[in-house]
Formats: C-alpha cells, structure tokens, sequence
C-alpha cells in the first residue's frame, strides 16, 4: 500500500518526518532510481527506496490469517494457565496478533496479523467497523427486548452501547438465532446486552468483521487471506480513515 515517504524514511529509523522530509528536498532519497520530492508516496513493500544511495531494508512480509477460533480457546498469543490460545492453532514461525477479541466462550472469525495499521483501524472506536454475528438467546425474544438492543444498553459500567441491527433469523423451540450487526466492541458486549435485557447467550459466533467473511471455515482451522481479500481489507480501513 503507498503511504507518503517521509512517514516510510521515519519508521525505518531516519529521524522525525520534519527531518525526513528534509532529506527528501535534499535530493538524498531516490525511488526506483529516481530522485524523490516532496509529496511522493511510495509501496515500501514493492518499490526501491534508497537513503544516500544505501537501500531501505525490505520491511517484515505482512501475513493476514483468517481462523476460526473455537470455544474454549483464548483470544490471545500467550496465557499463564495451560487453555489453548489463538496463536498456539498456527503453526507458522513469526509474529501473528489476533485482531479484536472474542471471550473463551465465544467462536467464529479472528483475524490474525503482523500488519499494526490494520490491526489499528480495525480495533479502534472510532472506525467503527461492523462486526456481525449469529446468536443464540433464551428465551425466544420479544419484540421490546430486541428494540432495546436497537436503540442502545446501559452495560454494567455505566456506558450506553451505540445502536446495534438485530432480527430473527430462525426460532428453535427454547431461544432463538439472531443476526446482530455492530460497530463497536465493548468487553462481553453481547452477553451483557443479553443480560440486561431479561436474555441469556447460549452460543455466540462472530460470522463476518468488515469485508470479511468466516464462510464455512471448520471451526479450529485457518487459510490465508486471498489477494482480493487483503485489497479490499486495506480499501475499506483507508476509507474509514
């Protein structure tokens, strides 16, 4: 992805941006051969970019890792206690960080990744990027207690949860599957949403995270991200930004 080269010279270690950007109006850094100037955007991943005629180092390969956690795994790439985390399930050498949380409990899609500023945008408030869901509540829901959710639950700290999207997508004979759209991520959300509105949570999925999709991934095992995929990942982060 291109990003403007005095921020590219800045991580590899040149200085501030003001100092980088020095550099460039300098004449001092090339790309793909050619003397760069103020403005440029370079793909550190593809181009050539050379300080003083001394070539960047290739920035660490970005990896993007579709899994499907299942339950009783921890959202996590360390614990202390000995219950499996979403690291120990690939089986790859490197640095891979799950994007967002899902509680122990919980299942469906984690994405897992080296790249920070995916990682960022996905997580952060105030990107709001939908996360989607399939739930099963007990009892089977009345209209009033899914209008709540619609309009937004007061959460056990005190903090009103922004609007959710939520319908039936079947009735079985206790509870119900809900379909919820959110865009926000508060700590046992859902359940507590549930909760505070006379429901219980018996099973949790998270089925989709922006432009991704869990499919019919088995749950425990992962695939990389296809190169469509990760365009149009990086496509709707930047928009967001």
């Amino acid at each position: 992805m291109e990003i403007r080269l005095q921020k590219i010279l800045a991580q590899a270690g040149y200085g501030s941006r003001r100092k980088c950007e020095e550099l460039i109006s300098e004449g001092r850094v090339s790309v793909n051969g050619t003397t760069a100037k103020l403005g440029m955007k370079a793909d550190p991943e593809l181009d050539q970019i050379s300080v003083n005629q001394v070539p960047l180092s290739k920035p660490e390969k970005k990896i993007y890792i579709l899994l499907h956690k299942p339950q009783g795994v921890i959202s996590a790439v360390s614990s202390p206690d000995r219950r499996p985390t979403v690291r120990s399930l690939i089986d790859l050498p490197g640095r891979l960080y799950p994007v967002g949380r899902l509680d122990v409990n919980s299942e469906g899609l984690i994405l897992m990744t080296n790249d920070g500023m995916i990682t960022h945008r996905l997580t952060h408030p105030r990107y709001q990027h939908e996360k989607e869901y399939r739930v099963l509540v007990v009892p089977q829901p009345e209209e009033n207690q899914l209008e709540a959710w619609r309009k937004g639950v007061f959460l056990e700290d005190g903090s009103l949860t922004r609007p959710a999207q939520v319908g039936i997508e079947h009735l079985d004979s206790e509870g119900a599957w809900l379909r919820v759209i959110l865009k926000e991520g508060k700590k046992r959300q859902l359940r507590q949403m549930a909760e505070r509105t006379g429901l219980q949570v018996r099973r949790l999925i998270r089925v989709r995270m922006a432009n991704l999709t869990l499919g019919d991934l088995p749950p425990g095992e992962w695939r990389y991200l296809q190169e469509n995929e990760i365009k149009e990942l990086r496509k709707t982060v930047k928009e967001k930004g």
